[in-house]
């Protein structure tokens, strides 16, 4: 395969693409400069600009070397393509774009300098500071790789333009990173709030840090986790908005061509690859990346319908799944029915292992809602690695908001008793009381889902918002039970929009789940 490159009057002609990798990634021919840091005065720049067209099938990820001589301050790069119209039905142009210093593009490798997916049409990188999404440092001598993600490409292809610019001279000091605290003293043993998907300026978000921490505070959130489109060029930017009462964990959603996935609260600076399909067989790598990390696995919006977003890795790594995507949706319904599938076959197989639930925002820009909807978490305090603790045992529930609070609980004859994400431990045919507490939920049912499906459901909570519901059953007729509040139906005949739902209580000694 090859592609026409026309410079600009500086040599840069026809250039051969190859293939790079089994992953399918090409390389075009080199960018070079003239000049070289010893010959340049401090200020002076050199451009150089690239123009070609990439075709239908090109492969997921196209790189650009480019030959930075040594005595550069700062690497420019802007970028557009055209976006052509195309019939109904039919996909047009889409390019993301992205970075990697002279340490290469090996996948997992540390030459990782940032990206802005399509979000933005220019970055810049120097020692002292970067465009958001780019992380700032020296530009050293070497090859550079500028990537090019063609996310959709029409018929007739994709033409581009990449314009390039160097600075030379003396780069400015270092900037050392700092970053939040893993732990919000003098809070103990509470259920706390929390959303762990959501989006500033430094990837496809259109708000600050400072507003993001602002929104989470007027949301009654008590930790959140940044999760940037595959880049962690946020984390030190957060230190300064977290205090005892907001804890700020760090991490990434690693956005892949087959899926995302939330790297939350991972340790500060980790970088996650995105950089592979299904097919390709790579995702338990860093599934174990993102653990050694200190970070939890959550498959984001697995049943989403946005290109690229469809869950296709399956939920072996998963440490929990976000069920909850935002405004409920048809999609969060289908997720909830494959979520709840999980539960069944657990029992069903007699494993000892279950995948808890979760729900975020993914806000991005107003009029999004930060903390809506919102997971609450039984956790020790307010640290990430007690609420890493409380997620990962699954002893949590999701809100749709602050106003919304549920109390779950189920009891045997002789004052066994147990929790969201616990087992109640009794004989079979021990009877056993579940009870539910809503808050918050006017004109709501309240609905108890089972192994065996839905076995009851309430009348309406009056105009109060608060009620409660209690059932019967043994461990032998339900292996778990798990709650839903329920808003008014939408449309007749389906079950309305939640407005909260629990993990479950496992019921039995013997059978099942733990």
């Amino acid at each position: 395969m090859c592609d026409d490159h026309h410079g600009d009057g500086n040599g840069l002609g026809r250039r051969a693409l190859f293939v790079t990798s089994a992953a399918a990634a090409l390389t075009l021919g080199s960018v070079t400069f003239g000049t070289s840091g010893a010959e340049a005065a401090d200020g002076e720049q050199e451009t150089r600009t690239i123009r070609g067209t990439l075709p239908t099938g090109s492969p997921d990820f196209v790189y650009l070397p480019v030959e930075v001589p040594p005595g550069v301050r700062e690497l420019r790069v802007s970028y557009s393509y055209a976006r052509t119209s195309v019939p109904a039905g039919t996909m047009g142009n889409a390019l993301d774009i992205g970075v990697f210093d002279e340490r290469g593009t090996e996948l997992g490798g540390k030459g990782f300098r940032g990206w802005s997916g399509g979000a933005r049409t220019e970055f810049f990188i120097r020692t002292d500071e970067a465009t958001p999404g780019y992380l700032p440092g020296p530009v050293r001598p070497g090859t550079w790789h500028i990537a090019l993600g063609p996310y959709t490409v029409a018929p007739d292809g994709l033409p581009y333009e990449i314009t390039i610019t160097l600075t030379y001279g003396r780069p400015a000091p270092a900037v050392q990173p700092v970053y939040p605290p893993e732990r919000a003293k003098g809070r103990g043993r509470a259920w706390y709030r929390g959303d762990c998907h959501l989006h500033s300026w430094y990837s496809d978000g259109r708000r600050t840090p400072a507003e993001l921490a602002a929104l989470a505070r007027a949301a009654g959130l008590d930790f959140i986790n940044s999760s940037e489109h595959n880049t962690q060029s946020a984390h030190a930017h957060w230190a300064e908005h977290a205090g005892d009462d907001l804890l700020i964990m760090l991490g990434e959603e690693v956005t892949t061509r087959n899926g995302h996935v939330v790297a939350l609260g991972v340790d500060p600076g980790t970088f996650v690859d995105w950089r592979y399909r299904a097919r390709d067989n790579r995702f338990g790598k860093y599934a174990r990346q993102i653990r050694r990390a200190g970070g939890l696995v959550v498959p984001a919006h697995p049943h989403a319908t946005c290109i690229g977003c469809n869950w296709k890795f399956g939920f072996g790594e998963a440490d929990a799944v976000e069920v909850w995507n935002g405004a409920y949706s048809p999609e969060d319904e289908v997720a909830l029915a494959d979520w709840d599938g999980m539960l069944v076959a657990g029992v069903r197989e007699g494993r000892r292992d279950w995948i808890p639930a979760m729900g975020n925002s993914d806000a991005h820009r107003d009029p999004d809602p930060v903390g809506r909807p919102q997971t609450v978490v039984l956790a020790d305090e307010l640290s990430r690695e007690a609420i890493q603790e409380g997620l990962r045992a699954g002893r949590s529930y999701v809100a749709e908001s602050k106003d919304v609070s549920v109390a779950f609980t189920a009891s045997g004859t002789r004052g066994e008793h147990a929790g969201i994400g616990e087992r109640l431990k009794v004989d079979a045919d021990t009877p056993v009381t579940v009870r539910l507490e809503a808050t918050g939920s006017a004109g709501c049912v309240i609905r108890f889902v089972t192994d065996q499906g839905v076995l009851f459901t309430s009348p309406a909570i009056p105009d109060s918002g608060t009620g409660a519901a209690e059932w019967r059953t043994t461990a032998s007729y339900a292996a778990y039970v798990r709650a839903e509040v329920r808003r008014p139906p939408v449309v007749p005949g389906f079950p309305g929009p939640l407005a909260a739902f629990t993990n479950p209580i496992f019921l039995g000694r013997r059978q099942g789940l733990p």
